[in-house]
């Protein structure tokens, strides 16, 4: 018999129908008349109801069916007698594909997401996990849909760089040279590498991004990037995805624009599309997520310069409010001055423009002021900085004075002048951190916790 998803089973009111489902063992509550079998296979949050009549099948078997068994089971749709869901399974037949001892990890009883990370090939087996990358599934599918109808072109950039598109360094190095043979030897000759050069993983595909841009027009890039920083903050991974668009022919206005409509049309879809999943999550997670998330679409973000927003912070500081940093033009913002004026100065999400250039990437483009460049970060509730963008310079000579001017070894360079040498044009772009959107969505606390095998300080497994 064909097997039914158990999603299709939920819905279904084909009563009296014989229907196969399959699935994990979520709960098994036992007496003497009946036992009932909470069944899950990952396509819903909800578990379809397995009622077992123990006269019909062998007791041992039955009795052997825990949590993380793994069943077969074919049986009649029946309309169910319980509260919260219309369908249910009486059982004619269980196959019992693989059981689970009672040492099993995931247990019914609440865990904590500490203890559950050290599980990561058993952790995704359950409700929260399922839910989250449920979610996470649908976001890629949102972030595809929102470019492709808005005419971006979907853009593969390199996995492995010679060039640091950050100009900061922290990159993980790629060799196939024998690391004693060069610990012995104290020099590399890049020579006898594979590429004959040295080569990293990549930071960000922003750079190629731009040369993309230079000839579709409007691009979009969508993959793993990496940074060898040693952190073990709920906020970072040595392993992440990232969304970076690339645009010809717009304004700083125009950046502002899109990152605006792209986050809400995003967290639209989630409301639209994951209903159960954040309900679920709403309850045991976050009290406020849906009333977070229907909030981001309600209201205008905020668009402030970085000088008004240090003023503001100037202001609560001599008010009486206690930062851990202190505020002074000119510094990096910390996510507590990012979370303040988003959280509570402003009660919604900021876009913040024109930072101190010292601060910023070299590739922003300067203002007049000759201080301050067209950087557009938007900041979130929960997060702070979730997206970080720019129009770019497009000034050969402005362009050559940073990358002088800060060091940046020109051999890695001399295509990205090319395209303000050859046809320069205005264009901006951004970079969204996939993980730190699902955070948001998902009203997770950890970033952890919403990659499937998170890659962090000394953590590598599976």
């Amino acid at each position: 018999m064909k097997r039914t998803k158990i999603i299709d089973a939920l819905s279904s009111t084909d009563f009296g129908k014989e229907i196969n489902v399959k699935g994990w063992v979520r709960s098994h509550r036992s007496s003497k008349a009946v036992d009932f079998i909470a069944l899950n296979d990952g396509s819903t949050i909800k578990n379809i109801q397995i009622v077992v009549e123990p006269n019909s099948f062998d007791a041992e078997i039955i009795k052997s069916i825990t949590t993380g068994a793994c069943l077969n089971v074919t049986g009649l749709l029946v309309e169910s007698q319980g509260k919260g869901q219309t369908s249910e399974i009486k059982a004619e037949s269980i196959e019992v594909y693989g059981l689970s001892p009672t040492d099993y990890p995931m247990q019914k009883k609440g865990q904590t997401f500490e203890y559950m990370r050290k599980y990561g090939h058993l952790r995704l087996r359950t409700n929260t996990f399922g839910a989250v990358f449920r979610i996470r599934h649908n976001m890629a599918i949102a972030i595809h849909e929102y470019f492709h109808s808005h005419g971006f072109y979907y853009f593969h950039t390199p996995i492995i760089t010679g060039s640091d598109a950050e100009g900061a360094g922290n990159m993980f190095q790629v060799t196939t040279l024998d690391p004693g043979r060069i610990a012995k030897e104290g020099k590399v000759e890049y020579d006898d590498d594979f590429f004959g050069r040295k080569t990293n993983l990549t930071v960000s595909g922003q750079l190629e991004g731009e040369l993309g841009a230079t000839s579709l027009g409007a691009i979009y890039t969508f993959g793993p990037t990496f940074r060898a920083e040693n952190s073990n903050t709920p906020r970072h991974l040595a392993e992440f995805w990232m969304i970076e668009p690339e645009v010809a022919f717009v304004d700083k206005e125009d950046l502002m624009d899109l990152e605006e409509d792209f986050i809400k049309f995003c967290v639209k879809w989630a409301l639209d599309n994951c209903h159960d999943d954040l309900e679920f999550l709403n309850s045991m997670i976050d009290k406020g997520l849906i009333e977070r998330l229907k909030g981001i679409l309600n209201e205008k973000f905020v668009r402030l310069t970085y000088t008004e927003g240090i003023k503001i912070l100037e202001e609560a500081s001599c008010s009486g409010h206690k930062f851990e940093n202190e505020v002074s033009w000119g510094m990096d913002l910390a996510s507590e001055h990012e979370r303040f004026l988003v959280e509570e100065h402003f009660r919604r999400p900021v876009i913040m423009s024109d930072y101190p250039k010292d601060i910023k990437a070299f590739y922003m483009k300067i203002n007049d002021d000759d201080k301050t460049v067209q950087g557009t970060d938007v900041l979130f509730p929960q997060i702070g900085e979730i997206i970080g963008g720019s129009v770019r310079e497009e000034n050969y000579d402005k362009l050559m004075g940073e990358i002088e001017r800060r060091h940046i070894p020109m051999k890695d360079m001399w295509w990205y002048l090319d395209t303000r040498k050859y046809g320069t044009c205005p264009h901006g772009g951004f970079g969204l951190g996939f993980e730190r959107l699902i955070l948001f969505v998902t009203g997770m606390q950890n970033i952890r916790d919403v990659i499937p095998f998170p890659r962090t300080p000394k953590t590598a497994e599976f």
